[in-house]
């Protein structure tokens, strides 16, 4: 968790740092652990900027949360703010706001796209040209869809969704397009030897996407928030040029494929609350793991695999977010008709998870940390970092993070969260799964606050 050559920090952000910037201490006067909660702050709130980009996408606004963005950042400028203390507790409130921008998001989508119902989703191709489309941009699919549906092209053209799009055939407004046919590939991890491999036209929506090879550079546009050098980009929702490149394109055959679920969302399984905890009381259900977060090359990614492979058959899976690509394929029955992998789409569909966690909380007259639950999260990138502070901000404890530590964390501001929230680092699965299933929580009594890093 230190920088290469013993750095405790990297700071260039003013004038007055030094040559190749402030490596030890900031001419500022801030030290490395200061540098490190500022650095903090600034990944998360990008992380919400992400969910709220999308909200306002679709015409959803909580002035609330840009209030924050700019009070969040402004505190991270050259001597403004040197109270560690207050950044634990801007980390904390950015949890709180990042709460509030999945929420938005949610009923952003749900509004506007209709409530989330589950549904089996092809993996196969269908008869005719094919766009595909990644990223997480409901918008901008919609936009693609119903361009296609004007200009009559439904039955010659079929959209196919990559990564964190997959997850929208659960939503009704989408799915009623004709053109909208099945899922190819999966993480944006694999995108490249995938992208090579479809032979339609591809488009990028938001972050997950990498220069394309050459292989496929001559067919691929990026939309709203996306961009990448020498790509054509599709301005004000436009798709005509990408539509009349794809009709350019061989067509697809039909080839019968698998199928994958998803569409779970905090409606559809708090309708079925009795039920579920009427199985938690008797046993049927033992445990509930959380397993989502980022897919990433890291070889520790192997762990969520195996972990997911050894979770006994009387506990169910929520998971979220394009990490489940490595274990979504598998068959993991049901407990009474009930699945026992659930897949809640997008990583800002955490939402739902935690509203179900609350709720079961509630009429179980306890709260989360006392459920039967543990909470298994994979990081790439900042979004899933402002998950993570949404969880603290809730106060639950006991979370496993990896596949490897958060290099913007110092050692001191690592372990403030182990003693306040016991957070933890993913080990060896099998260990992991034991404790997890006893629950497993020691945390250190008493208030921690940052005087404990002198």
């Amino acid at each position: 968790m230190k920088l290469p050559g013993g750095v405790g920090m990297l700071c260039n952000q003013c004038s007055m740092s030094l040559s190749g910037g402030c490596t030890v201490r900031g001419v500022c006067g801030k030290d490395p652990d200061l540098n490190s909660l500022q650095e903090a702050l600034l990944y998360g709130i990008k992380g919400t900027a992400a969910y709220y980009y999308h909200a306002l996408e679709v015409g959803y606004d909580n002035p609330e949360i840009g209030h924050f963005l700019a009070e969040a950042l402004y505190s991270t400028l050259t001597n403004v703010n040197f109270d560690k203390n207050r950044f634990l507790g801007l980390i904390l409130e950015n949890g709180r706001i990042h709460l509030e921008a999945m929420k938005l998001l949610d009923r952003a989508y749900v509004e506007t796209f209709g409530r989330p119902e589950p549904v089996k989703v092809p993996t196969g191709t269908e008869e005719g040209h094919g766009i595909l489309v990644t990223g997480h941009s409901y918008k901008a699919l919609y936009e693609l869809l119903k361009q296609i549906e004007e200009m009559g092209l439904e039955d010659d053209i079929k959209v196919y969704t990559h990564a964190e799009m997959f997850p929208a055939h659960a939503y009704p407004k989408l799915r009623k397009f004709k053109s909208l046919y099945g899922n190819w590939g999966g993480s944006w991890l694999y995108q490249r030897k995938e992208f090579a491999e479809f032979p339609g036209v591809i488009l990028g929506t938001s972050n997950c996407v990498q220069q394309p090879t050459k292989a496929y550079a001559d067919r691929i546009f990026t939309v709203g928030i996306a961009g990448l050098e020498g790509v054509p980009h599709i301005r004000d929702y436009d798709f005509e040029p990408l539509i009349k490149r794809a009709l350019e394109t061989p067509r697809m055959e039909k080839i019968e494929g698998g199928q994958l679920l998803t569409g779970f969302h905090h409606t559809n399984v708090l309708a079925m609350k009795d039920k579920l905890i009427e199985l938690i009381q008797e046993g049927k259900i033992r445990h509930i793991f959380v397993v989502g977060g980022c897919d990433t090359p890291h070889k520790g990614m192997g762990y969520y695999e195996r972990l997911t492979e050894l979770i006994p058959d009387d506990a169910i899976i929520l998971s979220a977010a394009c990490g489940k690509f490595r274990y979504n394929a598998r068959d993991y029955g049901t407990i009474d008709g009930i699945p026992r992998f659930l897949d809640f789409g997008q990583c800002n569909n955490v939402y739902s998870i935690i509203e179900i966690a609350l709720a079961l909380a509630s009429e179980l007259g306890t709260d989360v940390n006392s459920l039967p639950v543990s909470i298994v999260l994979s990081w790439m990138e900042q979004k899933a970092i402002g998950i993570l502070y949404t969880l603290l901000y809730l106060g639950v404890k006991g979370i496993y993070i990896g596949p490897k530590p958060p290099e913007f964390l110092t050692p001191n501001v690592f372990e403030i969260l182990r003693k306040q929230f016991d957070l933890r680092l993913t080990g060896d699965p099998e260990k992991d799964l034991k404790d997890m299933l006893s629950k497993g929580i020691r945390v250190e009594d008493g208030a921690i606050s940052v005087e404990e890093m002198d």
